[in-house]
């Protein structure tokens, strides 16, 4: 399987974990899971997938989307707000 560059935003506590709030990188995860599996087990995130949405090029998809080269990823922790 050819690598793909994808584009990730971090928002909130990924953000924070991260230090970033966005990065291109190569990967070879072939889903929206996969790639925050991958992520997850390079920065050490805390939040498991479960607790997350994810969204490629502006629109929420189930785990099991297939990603493509140029992709916009955001994974979408749970936000506090009053």
């Amino acid at each position: 399987m050819a690598d793909k560059i994808v584009h990730i935003q971090y928002y909130a506590l990924l953000r924070e974990e991260r230090g970033l709030s966005q990065e291109t990188l190569s990967t070879r995860a072939a889903t929206a899971g996969e790639l925050y599996e991958e992520l997850r087990a390079r920065h050490r995130f805390k939040l498991s997938r479960d607790l997350l949405k994810a969204a490629v090029n502006d629109e929420f998809v189930p785990w099991d989307q297939p990603l493509s080269s140029g992709d916009r990823v955001i994974f979408i922790p749970p936000v506090a707000g009053g």
